[in-house]
């Protein structure tokens, strides 16, 4: 895969799968500074104590994606212009089998209840190849609906 583009699978899991909280987790908030209609975001994210700003393309299995550090000092100077349009979740890294990694995340806040998983893949083949584990529960990869962006603004569907 070309550096800047990433291979993922979204997946709505019904419930907080068992023995979650065994596995590492980070409190991330994200906002969002730009949302295009074509699926274009800008966001502004908080994982712990580090910051960063990503732009990426619209939802599906293939996408564009670059991020960049910035500093505190940036960060909550771009916070504010977020307004309205933030999602606060802890997300937990589950290994699987292969090698691979579901980072399943717990909404927060206007959020709470919704439970979703993305895992990232090295490449397209892999992806189709994958078989997931039924606690997934249903796909949701390329549902606009399920976007953090649209999350963010729109809440839970």
């Amino acid at each position: 895969m070309p550096a800047g583009v990433e291979v993922e699978r979204k997946f709505l899991v019904a419930e907080r799968p068992a023995g979650l909280d065994d596995h590492p987790s980070q409190r991330i908030e994200q906002g969002y500074l730009a949302v295009h209609d074509d699926g274009v975001e800008v966001r502004a994210r908080r994982r712990d104590d580090q910051a960063t700003l990503t732009v990426k393309s619209g939802p599906g299995l293939v996408r564009v994606e670059e991020e960049m550090e910035i500093d505190g000092r940036r960060f909550e100077a771009l916070w504010p212009l977020t307004e309205g349009r933030r999602v606060a979740k802890t997300r937990y890294l589950v290994p699987l089998d292969g090698g691979l990694t579901a980072e399943v995340d717990d909404y927060a806040g206007h959020l709470a209840g919704l439970f979703t998983a993305e895992v990232e893949f090295p490449d397209e083949a892999a992806a189709h190849a994958f078989s997931p584990p039924g606690w997934l529960g249903r796909e949701v990869t390329g549902d606009k609906r399920y976007a953090n962006r649209t999350l963010a603004v729109e809440g839970i569907p």
